[in-house]
């Protein structure tokens, strides 16, 4: 008999994602969770172990147990968690017990269907993407009937398996972040939206115990999170918080995604602060408010305000690929104060080398109240300190498979002089194809790291202008727009 032909398995801009009993199977699992250890026992100082995380999706606990076989067959030591935990917290659990690295079995903000693997540094990082090369390398040389495997009775009798809770650790240290007591004293409102993910219940137990009023929705635990297409803290997925804000008089919707490490924010008039508003705001309350005069980090995708905060606050920003894997490197090497991509996540350095969605919630809290000010006025007042206002959002276009390498050839050969009457002053190709406008705007078209899709951003000068950039976008790359 011919031997199995082994499912190819690549890394996407924050790991391997794949649907449940499709490709996302026990032995490609294994597969994966063996790639690793070979890399671990290859590259990193394994012998305090590695750090196993999961979400709330369907099976997470078993797939994860499954992995912690498999590290644990290969001689690792694994630090399991006893519960589902958010992505940060298994992140922060690596550097506080000094383990090797870190595996998180989630499919972030995917839809219900998908698992994943996330992987980890020991400082709680994104992977680097020459690591990750290593990491597929690995994987890909395995034979998925020669995974090593050591049952969890074996590996507990042997000292590898090391159940855990992580709580206690992360909260004693969340609370010397922000004036947790200042916060909790204001009287204020807060919808909590946990989009029956992992994260589910942090926040409320964070700001417990004094006069700010916490309702959380979607707190229940549901793999097949009902109501929402994906757990992604942008519209349509936000539209019950923004409901729930309106009909409460609630000051603030925080929204985090499946796996705890994003944030979306609602205001007060439930209306969603989009993500490049939202990232625009915490880059100024560290500039403003934390006196830290330290570089900026953000991906392709991500405002151009950073730039005008940076020159205004006289800081480097730096512009990276898209994914945690480029961010926490060049945070890690300019040392840098804030980092963020325009999905949500956002990476802060008194925390941690990792996007945290509860923490980055908790600084926007901070800032509302330093300001005194709701998420809309803090929005104007942004605006009044860049001197301009900035409008953003995306087009996310399905297109047939076999059309990639035509729309790519299609976008590479667009060279405009100028677009929707502004001049184009450079093209980057760094990741996907970036065309930056004379007056701040610019236009992305880039393939989707994890998913088939086409992505068409842009960040201009009016709402109207934005409907006819992506318009502009998604023609050049001959991709139709369905109708809304």
């Amino acid at each position: 008999m011919a031997p199995l032909a082994e499912t190819p398995i690549r890394f996407g801009t924050d790991g391997w994602r794949a649907v449940i009993g499709g490709d996302y199977t026990f032995r490609n699992v294994g597969r994966v969770a063996q790639g690793f250890a070979t890399f671990v026992r290859r590259n990193w100082r394994w012998e305090n172990g590695i750090v196993v995380g999961y979400d709330r999706r369907f099976g997470s606990e078993r797939f994860a147990a499954h992995v912690a076989s498999v590290l644990a067959g290969n001689s690792i030591p694994v630090h399991l968690v006893d519960t589902p935990c958010p992505t940060p917290v298994a992140a922060f659990s690596t550097a506080d017990l000094r383990a090797a690295g870190a595996v998180m079995i989630t499919a972030s903000h995917n839809p219900p269907a998908d698992n994943g693997f996330k992987v980890r540094t020991a400082t709680g990082a994104a992977v680097d993407p020459d690591a990750l090369a290593l990491i597929e390398d690995a994987v890909s040389a395995v034979d998925g009937d020669a995974v090593g495997f050591l049952d969890s009775a074996t590996a507990d009798r042997a000292g590898l398996l090391r159940p855990f809770s992580p709580d206690a650790a992360y909260l004693n240290h969340v609370a010397n972040l922000v004036d947790l007591e200042a916060l909790r004293a204001r009287e204020m409102r807060v919808v909590v939206d946990a989009m029956y993910g992992s994260a589910a219940g942090w926040l409320p137990r964070i700001l417990e115990g004094g006069r700010l009023d916490v309702t959380e929705i979607h707190s229940e635990w549901n793999p097949r999170f009902p109501g929402l297409a994906r757990p992604e803290p942008i519209p349509p997925q936000t539209d019950e918080a923004a409901a729930v804000v309106r009909n409460s008089s609630a000051a603030v919707g925080i929204v985090t995604d499946g796996d705890g490490d994003r944030l979306g924010v609602v205001d007060e008039h439930g209306e969603f602060v989009d993500q490049l508003r939202t990232i625009g705001l915490l880059a100024y309350y560290f500039l403003e408010h934390g006196g830290l005069r330290q570089p900026l980090v953000k991906t392709l995708t991500t405002s151009s305000m950073l730039e005008r905060l940076g020159q205004q606050y006289d800081v480097h920003v730096e512009e990276v690929g898209v994914g945690m894997k480029f961010v926490a490197p060049a945070m890690r090497d300019l040392n840098a104060v804030m980092g963020g991509e325009e999905s949500g996540g956002y990476v802060f350095q008194p925390h941690m080398p990792e996007r945290d969605g509860v923490v980055a919630g908790l600084y926007f809290l901070d800032l509302m109240a330093r300001e005194g000010k709701t998420p809309a006025e803090l929005v104007a007042l942004l605006f009044e300190r860049l001197g301009r206002e900035y409008h953003y959002a995306r087009y996310d276009l399905e297109f047939p498979a076999e059309d990639r390498a035509e729309i790519e050839a299609r976008v590479q050969a667009w060279m405009p002089d100028a677009i929707d009457g502004s001049r184009v002053l450079r093209r980057n190709e760094m990741d996907g194809f970036k065309y930056y406008l004379d007056d701040e705007s610019w236009l992305l078209i880039r393939f989707s790291g994890t998913e088939p899709l086409l992505r068409v951003y842009t960040e201009t000068t009016s709402t109207e202008r934005v409907a006819a950039l992506l318009e502009i976008g998604a023609n050049a790359a001959g991709v139709e727009v369905p109708s809304t």
